[in-house]
């Protein structure tokens, strides 16, 4: 489990890097103005900062539901076949999701991608549930 959040969290840390280098690229090559990294707000922003910036702040919703489910896994079910193996289907979809989003940005595979990590999660709290509350 530590491995797969530890894939999540590098996962994240190289969206939020190719984000910044979208940012700073764009804004020293005047196709943005810097005032627009105040609020995020008032310009005109080009595709590449938007889609990065956008792919950045998914890795801060449904992956916040596997950072809990994957720590209650640790101290409540440590050996739990079924969370370990739809933890890293999880962490695989949003590898996928990421591609599909920064590359081609095909809006119905990245459904796909999104929704087959969501029902993992989804599932995984449903076991812990199922094993210690039920």
């Amino acid at each position: 489990m530590i491995i797969a959040m530890s894939a999540m969290v590098f996962l994240t840390a190289v969206i939020g890097l190719m984000t910044l280098m979208a940012r700073i690229n764009h804004a020293r090559s005047g196709k943005i103005n810097p005032d627009y990294f105040k609020l995020m707000d008032g310009y005109e922003v080009p595709e590449s900062i938007a889609v990065t910036t956008r792919a950045f702040n998914n890795q801060f919703e449904i992956p916040l539901l596997f950072y809990v489910i994957t720590v209650l896994y640790l101290f409540l079910m440590p050996y739990d076949t079924l969370g370990f193996v739809l933890a890293w289907l999880f962490v695989f979809s949003r590898y996928v999701h990421a591609y599909i989003h920064l590359t081609y940005n095909h809006i119905i595979h990245r459904l796909v991608a999104f929704l087959f990590g969501f029902i993992c999660v989804i599932i995984m709290w449903i076991n812990m549930l199922m094993n210690n509350f039920f």
